[in-house]
């Protein structure tokens, strides 16, 4: 009866939580509710469990003993001992335990006694924060009280601020440490609610207060800061109650397949394309909101965390003048006067360039933070035009250190946004690409730290070419503006490349920047998709493609600003974008690319001679006989020797030679030269389901494949090579080699009829953003091959499906670039087949493999 009604009292209260369109206001008083309801069964139970009123207490601790409850969250508890319990005590706590999972209360209970209790508070700092916290339910009062008295006696205020500080930065790091993770913890994550709870924590140890308004009375915190942290606290409250409601259990992360539920239920609708704009998913729009929540709380909290070590430092940090309006305060900066950007709004970029240009800074005081924030509205429209500021901005781009670190704290303080209202638009945008991990402003930032980190020699050895590249490029600060401008037009509509290469060029015109300066930066804007789309998708073994990007970069400069910054907008998507094939694909692309710029005329003939005599000088390496090769290159035409570079080539001769023309099949796999995955050599007589039967041992084996280089000599052999890499397979790729060569042999074999693809499981991610499958079948330049490129949501398996399907159809591959985009695939295919050229037949092909490329779920 009792669970029967706390369950009806309790839908009562939350029946308000999904109501869509409810506002934060009283989101507080429900979460005071839901504990009252609690309290209130607690003490029925305790009463029943004959527990005494006198000599035992029950304690409310942790989130509970704040009075808020939310929807799913345990009911943390504390059972206070004397030191000496009367007999029966432990049977009859045991009862009432019992008795509150048997009433539908999901409760985190402790016993202790009071020694207990300070024990173990001494020895973790978890228990110490709980008791901080205590609230008295019911039970001995007095016990109660001497627990407070005790543990308010046993605390350091400074070591408890240490241990806090330290726990907060771990909490970050696991979360990410950003607030702009596309699934954020709404709790844990920086700018989360445990942020909050944090700072409440530690003014109530030092004796500051209890609650946001006890903290404005003390002077830690403005009546203006009290207010942004209630409106944006009761945001993180309502969203947080609203997962728990939905989700139906204890969830506190913003997961994909819940943002559009809870998006609706604030209110938040999808909204269709305008001509201007993207449209928007009531998802993005909900997750707008909450990153300038969070960030707004990390802004805050990072004030008001300063202004309590402030309070608790034992000795004032020495002072240092910088100039008239700037102090230096033990490593941290300080405005001289707390209304200096009001008077003079042009002494708010100047910070950024003190911090970067004054030996010894390592931060921005409290004072100076708080200044910030209270002087967002001073930058306004003439502050962004006027030429001072103008020349402070480029000047902070131009130093020839701290570029990262200023415009990450630029943006943490809402400067960067304020003064490039261009940015502002891009702050908390999500992508839903299934490939960046971040919010575009998040992914901006780190691509203009990847493209300053190639100019710093701790770095050389992550990207060694970039490294030298940069070592010779005289203005890293045009990339640097490069950086900012290429994805800032995301989410308008159109295409953002060339309407952010607009907004670089009117950025370039308003801040007085040399007109061939101005012309590069808008260059690398527009073009900065341009060299991945090439590397990834087309054969750099044809001298026209080639060619082609030759005459559309233009020159060296442009061909080495471009490849730094696909270098580093591809490493700044996301850990699982980049590859060393990917890179490796860039690298060749430039080089190649080079060359026809410096002047050297592609000449096929000349570069196949050239390959075939570096990779005889190879063979000789390896005391092959000198025309050991002669019969298998004989049998090769130019595509394969161009296709190919000699290490690989000698590599082909060395291990076929002996078996040109044989009937049995030949599998040699080794480690990449890319630094990744294996690199597979497949040489056996042809047959038509010859693709399809490899991509399907793949599969089974585990293995996805990045690219596939297929030839057919012209004795009617297939000469094949393959990059793969293992899906789950941490170890040392040296190992399967031996695997793949016998399982692969072995697959070759067979003559069974090709399995059907095996059904998986689509990602959750992949479900809450599916991606619409294409394909598109289109003539080669010359109309004697065909290129095929298909895009859909990655999947194991998919390759073989769509493999299966061309072998169906009597297509054959000559040439496959697998790109794998996060989630996303977007694969090209060089193939040929006589029914390409009948019209019907490519329609019924086109449509299997739309069929192929569904996504299951």
């Amino acid at each position: 009866m009792l669970r029967a009604g706390y369950q009806r009292d309790k839908a009562a209260v939350l029946g308000t939580l999904l109501t869509p369109g409810a506002s934060t206001r009283g989101i507080r008083s429900l979460l005071r509710r839901l504990a009252q309801l609690a309290d209130r069964l607690l003490c029925r139970l305790w009463a029943q469990a004959g527990l005494p009123d006198t000599g035992a207490a029950l304690v409310a601790v942790g989130g509970y003993g704040r009075a808020q409850l939310f929807p799913a969250s345990d009911v943390d508890v504390l059972v206070l001992l004397p030191q000496a319990a009367p007999a029966g005590t432990a049977a009859a706590v045991e009862a009432f335990i019992g008795s509150c999972w048997d009433a539908g209360l999901e409760v985190g209970a402790s016993v202790r006694t009071l020694c207990d209790c300070l024990l173990e508070s001494a020895a973790d700092i978890t228990v110490q924060t709980a008791l901080l916290e205590a609230r008295l339910l019911c039970g001995d009062a007095a016990l109660f009280a001497q627990l407070q008295a005790s543990h308010a006696a046993q605390m350091d205020v400074r070591a408890f601020l240490r241990a806090k500080t330290l726990e907060m930065r771990q909490r970050h790091l696991r979360q990410e440490n950003t607030p702009y993770a596309l699934e954020p913890n709404c709790k844990e994550s920086p700018g989360g609610l445990r942020d909050l709870q944090l700072i409440l924590w530690l003014a109530r140890a030092a004796g500051l207060g209890t609650r946001w308004h006890d903290l404005a009375a003390s002077g830690l915190a403005t009546a203006f800061e009290v207010r942004q942290i209630e409106r944006n606290e009761a945001l993180l409250f309502l969203v947080r109650a609203r997962l728990h409601a939905l989700a139906g259990r204890r969830e506190d992360r913003l997961l994909f397949d819940l943002q559009t539920s809870v998006a609706e239920v604030f209110g938040y609708r999808s909204t269709a394309p305008d001509g201007r704009r993207l449209p928007m998913r009531a998802s993005e729009a909900l997750m707008r909101r909450y990153y300038w929540a969070a960030k707004a709380v990390s802004q805050l909290t990072q004030i008001l965390l300063l202004g309590i070590e402030e309070r608790l430092a034992p000795a004032r940090a020495p002072v240092r003048p910088i100039n008239a309006r700037f102090l230096d305060r033990g490593g941290l900066l300080e405005v001289a006067s707390d209304t200096l950007y009001q008077k003079q709004p042009r002494a708010i970029l100047e910070t950024f360039l003190l911090h970067q240009t004054t030996p010894g800074l390592q931060g921005l005081s409290v004072r100076t933070l708080r200044a910030l924030y209270n002087a967002r509205h001073a930058m306004d429209a003439r502050f962004r035009s006027d030429p001072a500021n103008r020349a402070t901005f480029l000047a902070i781009l131009r130093q020839p250190s701290g570029i990262t670190r200023a415009l990450r704290l630029m943006n943490q303080t809402s400067v960067l946004g304020r003064y490039l209202w261009v940015f502002r638009r891009i702050v908390g945008q999500m992508q839903h690409d299934l490939f960046h991990v971040y919010t575009v402003d998040q992914h901006t930032l780190m691509v203009v730290r990847n493209v300053r980190r190639f100019f710093l020699p701790e770095h050389a050895h992550e990207f060694p070419t970039c490294s030298q590249l940069a070592a010779g490029w005289d203005q890293p600060w045009l990339l640097y503006v490069a950086a900012l401008f290429h994805d800032i037009a995301k989410g308008r509509g159109g295409d953002h490349s060339k309407l952010g290469a607009l907004e670089a060029r009117r950025f370039c015109r308003q801040h007085g920047i040399a007109a061939a300066d101005a012309a590069l930066i808008e260059f690398l804007v527009r073009e900065h998709l341009t060299m991945s789309q090439v590397a990834q998708k087309q054969d750099l073994a044809d001298p026209r493609v080639i060619a082609a990007f030759a005459a559309r970069v233009g020159n060296e400069r442009r061909l080495t600003a471009l490849y730094l910054l696909t270098v580093a907008d591809i490493r700044g998507t996301g850990p699982r974008v980049w590859s060393a094939w990917k890179g490796k694909l860039l690298e060749d692309l430039y080089r190649l690319t080079l060359r026809v710029l410096g002047g050297a005329a592609p000449d096929p003939a000349a570069e196949v001679e050239a390959r075939k005599r570096e990779a005889l000088i190879l063979l000789a390496l390896h005391a092959m006989p000198a025309e050991a090769h002669q019969r298998l290159w004989d049998t090769l035409d130019l595509s394969y020797f161009m296709r190919h570079s000699a290490p690989d080539i000698a590599w082909h001769a060395r291990h076929l030679s002996r078996h040109a023309g044989a009937a049995r099949p030949v599998v040699r796999a080794r480690r990449s030269l890319a630094g990744e995955g294996l690199e597979v050599l497949i040489y056996t007589p042809d047959r038509p389901d010859l693709f399809a039967r490899i991509c399907g041992y793949f599969d089974r084996a585990g293995f996805s494949i990045l690219d596939a280089r297929v030839h057919t000599s012209r004795d009617g052999h297939a000469l094949d090579t393959f990059q793969v890499v293992a899906r789950d397979h941490p170890g040392p790729y040296r190992e399967l080699a031996p695997l793949v060569e016998d399982g692969l042999l072995r697959a070759l074999a067979s003559d069974a009829p090709l399995p059907p693809p095996r059904a998986r499981r689509l990602s959750r991610r992949a479900r809450s953003f599916p991606i619409a499958p294409r394909v598109e079948l289109r003539p080669d330049a010359q109309g004697a091959r065909w290129l095929l490129s298909i895009t859909a949501g990655d999947r194991a398996g998919l390759l073989y499906g769509v493999a299966r399907v061309l072998s169906r159809h009597g297509v054959s591959v000559h040439l496959a670039k697998v790109s794998t985009l996060g989630e996303r695939v977007e694969d090209s295919f060089l193939v040929e087949g006589a029914g390409l050229q009948d019209p019907s037949r490519r329609m019924a092909l086109e449509s299997e493999l739309l069929e192929a490329l569904i996504e299951e779920d």
